[in-house]
């Protein structure tokens, strides 16, 4: 049997996810990379992406996270979103509408900040039907 570690994954709202795993991967700015039981201490930062686990019983999970930071250390991993949901509860067509919104208001000649929240707004959505697209 697999070394298992402690994995939290905590938004605003609620905690996510608190529980044993056996590994994980987990798209940082910097690359993917996979996480086992006593992994090397490190913080990074997260982009929208995919967080893939593998629980006790062998099978896998994979969420869609929007932002955020990953500490690893002490054979725990935090993770701190601004917003995760598994794949098999995303609403596409929810996710498909804000793609086409986010599309069109980077189309729009807008001020920086406006283009920069349509931009996260579009990967976010792009993410979510990355994501949900592995539960067809």
């Amino acid at each position: 049997m697999a070394a298992v570690f402690r994995l939290s994954v905590i938004t605003p709202e609620k905690v996510f996810f608190d529980g044993d795993i056996t590994q994980m991967i987990v798209r940082t700015t910097e690359g993917d990379i996979g996480v086992m039981a006593n992994h090397t201490s490190l913080v990074a930062s997260l982009p929208s992406g995919p967080l893939k686990i593998k629980q006790e019983d062998g099978s896998w999970r994979t969420a869609a996270v929007s932002t955020g930071l990953l500490k690893v250390g002490g054979n725990k991993v935090s993770i701190l979103a601004n917003a995760v949901e598994w794949g098999e509860d995303i609403d596409i067509e929810w996710a498909k509408r804000s793609e086409e919104d986010a599309r069109r208001r980077l189309s729009e000649e807008q001020d920086r900040h406006a283009l920069d929240m349509a931009e996260l707004k579009l990967k976010r959505a792009l993410n979510r039907i990355s994501v949900h697209s592995l539960y067809k």
